[in-house]
């Protein structure tokens, strides 16, 4: 996702035509996935309960990515297929949390308003949200929190936000769990329709439901209000 942040400003500033950006991760060696067990970082069942109250962890996936970027201009000029239009982004430091699996809901909020502001949008105008989601007990609360805190104000019951992570579908491919969210969200659009978030069979009792959020859990239409 840093790589599709600065591959449109760089073609905002013309220092290049188009841009393919991307992520993979393999797993060659065992050291890592050893590490993280006996971290408590990997979930026993083998799934990623993301949002859940089984949340007990994530699984390792392995994958790669790639999207061709262009400007919205050159594109329709060239008579290319647009599969998704990205209207803005942002990066940010996580900054002081407890700790690696702790993540900074401060932080989080502020990435993600500085992504609405940059896109021109409010937060009334997003209908669904691709969560980072990893399946923790720890870390989705936080990420819900900062959800919460930039959308919640902005919603009525009649169209509430739609969160969702990829990982449940096909686990965390860490160095390509960016692009592998993004190009979900580019099909989801391409196709209108919102593929189910798996495991997710109880809330999760650390994360506030009461406001307009929903979690889609089946195959869900995607169209424009």
């Amino acid at each position: 996702l840093t790589s599709v942040h600065f591959a449109a400003r760089s073609l905002r500033a013309r220092d290049c035509d188009m841009a393919l950006v991307g992520g993979v991760n393999l797993l060659f060696t065992p050291e890592l996935s050893i590490n993280l067990s006996q971290a408590g970082m990997l979930s026993p069942t083998g799934r990623c309960h993301t949002f859940s109250a089984q949340a007990d962890g994530f699984v390792r996936g392995e994958g790669c990515g790639v999207l061709l970027l262009k400007r919205l201009s050159d594109a329709q000029a060239a008579g290319d297929r647009i599969i998704c239009l990205l209207r803005g982004s942002a990066v940010n430091q996580d900054g002081r949390s407890n700790g690696l699996t702790a993540p900074n809901g401060i932080a989080q909020q502020a990435v993600i308003r500085t992504a609405l502001a940059d896109a021109r949008l409010q937060p009334q105008e997003i209908d669904y949200v691709e969560a980072h989601g990893t399946g923790t007990a720890l870390g989705d609360p936080i990420e819900m929190g900062a959800l919460q805190a930039v959308f919640a104000a902005h919603r009525v019951a009649e169209r509430p936000l739609r969160v969702g992570s990829v990982k449940t579908n096909i686990g965390h491919l860490e160095g390509a769990a960016g692009i592998a969210g993004l190009i979900k969200v580019c099909l989801a659009l391409q196709h209108g329709t919102l593929p189910p978030h798996l495991h997710f069979e109880q809330p999760s009792a650390h994360i506030d439901w009461h406001w307009p959020l929903e979690i889609p859990t089946t195959l869900t239409p995607w169209t424009a209000p």
